[in-house]
C-alpha cells in the first residue's frame, strides 16, 4: 500500500485518535517552553534579588496581630556582590560611618544603637546591615600645575586605595587641569589603572568643579548601587564652567558619597586656593563622606587606605518615610547614635537629606 505523508493524512482528516493525542501533546509542550523563555527574557539580567525580611514567630506574650520586628544581622537587607539592587521607591537607604573622638572607625554597633529622623520626625528603622558590599568608585585626580611636586605620591596613594578595596569594586579615573578628561573607564583591573596613571602629566589650571560634576554624571553608568567619588586635589577651583551652586544641586540630587584627600598649602596665595578646603569639606559632609587633610605628603597612602576601610565598614540603615507625599521637595535626614555603655560620645557621618520622588 502506498504510504501517505503525515501532514497529508492530517489535512485529509484521516488522523486517528492516537496520532491526534500525540500532536496535541507536542503542541502543548512547545507552547509551555516558549512561555517560560519569554518570562526569563523579561527579567533584567542585572537585577539583584532582595529577599524579604524574615518574620519571627510571635511569642506567647505577643498578641497574634503584633507587628513583625525589624530585621538585623544575617537576616537584614542583603546586597549581593556584582549586582544592582532594585529599591522600592518608598524605601530610603542611608549609608552611615561612625567615628570616635580620636577619629577612629567604630564597628560592631547594632540596630538599636541608631535613630533616624526625617524633617524632625523619628522614623522606624526596618532594615540594618553592616557588610562589605561592592561599590562603584570614581577617582577624580587633580593634574594641575601646582600638583607637579606631589604627583608621584598622589598616584601611589590612589593605587594603594584601589588595592585595598573590595575585589568586586569597579573604578573609573578622571584627570583634570583646564578641563576634566576620562583617563580610564569602569574597570576592576588594578593593572589597567596603574598603566594609565603612569602616562599622566601635570600642568595648567584647576577645573575642580567641572571634574566633580563630570564624575557624578559618569556614575549614572555604574553597575553597583553604592557609589562614591574620591577627589584628590591640592587647591581651589580657578577654571570651571560650572558654578559652585550648580555642582551642589547636582550632588544633592545624586546618591554619590564624596571623599576627599586635600593637599592644601597653608599659605595659599589666591582666594580660590584659600576657599578650596571649605568647598571640598562641604561637598563631602553633605553626601556622608569626609575630607582628609594631608599635613605630610608621605602619609597620603595611609589616608587612602583609611578611606578604603571606611567604605568597607559602613552601616546601612533603611526606613520607610512616614511622609510619602511625592512632591519632589528636599527631605532633611539626621542620624543619631546612642553609644553603648562604656563608649565615649560618637560622631555620625551620613547624608544630610534627599529629594522626594515626584511620581
Amino acid at each position: 500500500m502506498k504510504r501517505v505523508p503525515f501532514l497529508r493524512r492530517f489535512l485529509n482528516g484521516r488522523l486517528n485518535g492516537r496520532w491526534m493525542r500525540r500532536w496535541l501533546g507536542t503542541c502543548t509542550l512547545l507552547a509551555a517552553l516558549c512561555a517560560a523563555r519569554a518570562l526569563c527574557q523579561d527579567e533584567p539580567l542585572d537585577k539583584v534579588h532582595v529577599p524579604p525580611p524574615t518574620t519571627a514567630t510571635p511569642s506567647a506574650a505577643e498578641p497574634k496581630g503584633a507587628e513583625a520586628p525589624a530585621v538585623s544581622g544575617s537576616d537584614a537587607l542583603k546586597i549581593h556582590p556584582g549586582s544592582r539592587i532594585r529599591l522600592n521607591v518608598d524605601m530610603v537607604l542611608v549609608p552611615v560611618t561612625v567615628t570616635d573622638p580620636m577619629n577612629r572607625l567604630v564597628t560592631g554597633l547594632e540596630q538599636e544603637d541608631f535613630q533616624v529622623f526625617e524633617t524632625g520626625n523619628q522614623q522606624k528603622i526596618i532594615s540594618f546591615a553592616s557588610e562589605d558590599a561592592p561599590v562603584s568608585i570614581g577617582i577624580v585626580f587633580d593634574l594641575s600645575g601646582s600638583m607637579t611636586s606631589k604627583l608621584i605620591r598622589a598616584r601611589e596613594s590612589i593605587l594603594q586605595f584601589i588595592k585595598t578595596a573590595n575585589p568586586q569594586d569597579e573604578f573609573f579615573v578622571i584627570g583634570f587641569n583646564d578641563r576634566p578628561e576620562l583617563i580610564e573607564d569602569f574597570t576592576s583591573s588594578v593593572e589597567d589603572i596603574e598603566a594609565r596613571l603612569a602616562t599622566v602629566h601635570s600642568g595648567h589650571r584647576t577645573a575642580l568643579l567641572d571634574a566633580i560634576y563630570y564624575g557624578v554624571e559618569k556614575m549614572k553608568d555604574a553597575k553597583h548601587e553604592r557609589k562614591a567619588l574620591l577627589v584628590v586635589s591640592d587647591g581651589g577651583d580657578n577654571r570651571s564652567r560650572y558654578t559652585e551652586g550648580e555642582v551642589r544641586s547636582q550632588v544633592r540630587e545624586s546618591d554619590v558619597e564624596i571623599y576627599s584627600i586635600g593637599i592644601f598649602d597653608p599659605y595659599a596665595p589666591t582666594p580660590e586656593e584659600r576657599t578650596g578646603p571649605q568647598l571640598l569639606n562641604d561637598l563631602s559632609e553633605e553626601t556622608g563622606g569626609r575630607l582628609f587633610r594631608v599635613d605630610d605628603i608621605a602619609e597620603m597612602g595611609d589616608i587612602a587606605e583609611k578611606i578604603s576601610t571606611e567604605l568597607r565598614n559602613q552601616y546601612m540603615l533603611g526606613y520607610r518615610p512616614k511622609d510619602l507625599t511625592r512632591d519632589g521637595k528636599w527631605r532633611k535626614v539626621k542620624v543619631k547614635v546612642n553609644p553603648p555603655a562604656g563608649l565615649p560620645p560618637l560622631t555620625v557621618h551620613a547624608r544630610t537629606g534627599y529629594y522626594a520622588p515626584l511620581q
